[in-house]
């Protein structure tokens, strides 16, 4: 059974930019069992009301950024869909309580293919976006995880894509490997803690139990997702941390496997 697994995929600038976050991401293959079947990506890039899934059969490349170098505009991530695989996880989301809408023609935001053009270049596994819903609490975003359990014994990769800590009003003020304040390494090791602990309880009040919540999220989409990584893991799952590093001093591009690292 494969992991679901929370990645930071950071700014545009990680395809162009030397990072240890780059180096990481290129070698996530070797860290799973197996190559996955299909990969069920929750992205802080596509926040929708209710639950929701793409089914585009061949989706299309979302440039969902300002003023980054050009080349960035020029990249191409031609993975297939799976239109069969979103009615799936809609069934499954409905089946568990939670309303849920399939968009027949959603793109891929680059909280997609940014990391995904790292992770598996060759573009050859179906991928299908699934949105986060930020008017929704991160218990929320954890039964969205419980309803997609199943999928990891079909060899589909439930894979959150957000941020550690996402404070865009510090990011760019500094170089690409500034060292991270305080604020940041507290917030960070306490979510280690209960991460590795597998303190579900405290994790779902991160905002008001996390020292400096607010500060490295002040809005808190780039962190949904793994509560759907973690719910997707089952009851009480612990967390196995597979990388951090900090980019631009304030983005913690921290990794975590649940269930089966």
């Amino acid at each position: 059974m494969l992991p679901s697994v929370f990645i930071s995929h950071g700014s545009p600038m990680i395809l162009l930019e030397n990072c240890p976050a780059r180096d990481f991401l290129r070698s996530f293959p070797t860290i799973l069992p197996r190559k996955p079947r299909a990969i069920a990506m929750v992205t802080a890039h596509w926040m929708t009301r209710i639950p929701a899934v793409g089914a585009d059969p061949a989706p299309k490349m979302i440039y969902d950024f300002g003023r980054f170098d050009d080349r960035l505009f020029q990249q191409n991530y031609p993975a297939p869909g799976d239109p069969t695989l979103a009615a799936e996880i809609a069934e499954m989301f409905t089946a568990s309580g939670l309303q849920a809408g399939i968009d027949p023609h959603r793109g891929y935001d680059h909280g997609i293919w940014i990391p995904l053009m790292l992770m598996y270049p060759n573009a050859d596994i179906p991928v299908v976006p699934v949105a986060v819903q930020p008017n929704d609490n991160p218990a929320h975003h954890h039964a969205m995880g419980q309803a997609m359990a199943k999928l990891r014994e079909q060899d589909v990769l439930v894979l959150g894509s957000g941020s550690f800590t996402h404070d865009l009003h510090r990011v760019f003020r500094q170089e690409v490997l500034h060292e991270p304040p305080h604020d940041v390494i507290a917030f960070s090791e306490w979510m280690d803690e209960k991460l590795t602990a597998g303190d579900t309880s405290a994790l779902l009040d991160y905002r008001a139990q996390a020292p400096f919540a607010v500060e490295n999220h002040p809005t808190d989409e780039h962190l949904l997702p793994i509560f759907t990584a973690m719910g997707a893991a089952g009851p009480g799952a612990k967390a196995t941390r597979l990388h951090a590093s900090t980019t631009y001093g304030v983005l913690r591009m921290d990794a975590y496997a649940f269930g089966d690292a």
